[in-house]
């Protein structure tokens, strides 16, 4: 069985060629840039399972790189960045990045990062006595197309919300702990701690009349989240 293939993109020669040998050794084929051009280049020639991604590209940055990416094909991705300031974690998040990584990092907690997203994005969402599509009032959830609608329109999701507001509306009127919501994305619930509150928020900008003010993912505070039924 072939291995999936992971991209791996950073300027600095040290940490791909680090990060490079331990996703090796735990049995991926890895593809290496240090430009935005070879980054492109190889997601169209080589259409990697997976990209990792710095943010601080020479000639370019990851932002740009997602876009230009994401236009063609869609690839789950983990930015990289050496910044931890709360507004570029967002903009990747909101941009349809998977997760996102602050240096310096683990390359074991990249790896488990990984794995997690691929088993994610390589699953068939379940359907089950004829539940082909979720409703609730004007949300639409459709789990053979992979759509969600909203009074009719479509609205681009990313996988990890499309899995959160699946879950939300399989158990409408039920209030989700954060653990419980976690293990419905999957096999370790500590992997999207800190990054579920972000996805939800995602999900509130694109489906909410005011995501102020949500009325469909609402927060039950100091228990999790629960989809309304009214």
């Amino acid at each position: 069985m072939a291995s999936e293939t992971i991209l791996v993109v950073d300027d600095e020669p040290g940490i791909v060629d680090f990060l490079k040998a331990y996703l090796v050794r735990e049995g991926f084929a890895v593809k290496t840039a240090l430009t935005a051009a070879e980054a492109l280049a190889l997601a169209e020639s080589d259409e990697p399972d997976l990209m990792i991604l710095d943010l601080t590209l020479p000639d370019g940055n990851g932002y740009d790189v997602y876009r230009a990416v994401s236009a063609r094909r869609r690839i789950p991705t983990i930015m990289l960045t050496a910044r931890a300031e709360e507004i570029d974690c967002i903009a990747g998040l909101e941009m349809g990045a998977d997760d996102y990584v602050t240096k310096p990092f683990s390359p074991r907690e990249v790896t488990a990062r990984a794995r997690a997203i691929l088993r994610r994005s390589s699953r068939t969402p379940p359907v089950d006595g004829g539940m082909e599509t979720l409703r609730v009032r004007g949300l639409a959830i459709d789990r053979i197309a992979h759509e969600v609608r909203i009074n009719g329109r479509v609205v681009g999701v990313t996988p990890t919300e499309f899995r959160i507001l699946t879950a939300l509306a399989e158990h409408v009127g039920q209030v989700l702990t954060r653990v419980q919501l976690l293990d419905h994305l999957q096999d370790d619930g500590s992997i999207f701690e800190r990054t579920l509150d972000r996805h939800i928020g995602n999900l509130r900008r694109k489906i909410e009349p005011d995501p102020v003010h949500p009325t469909y993912v609402v927060t039950v505070f100091g228990v999790g989240y629960k989809m309304r039924k009214v």
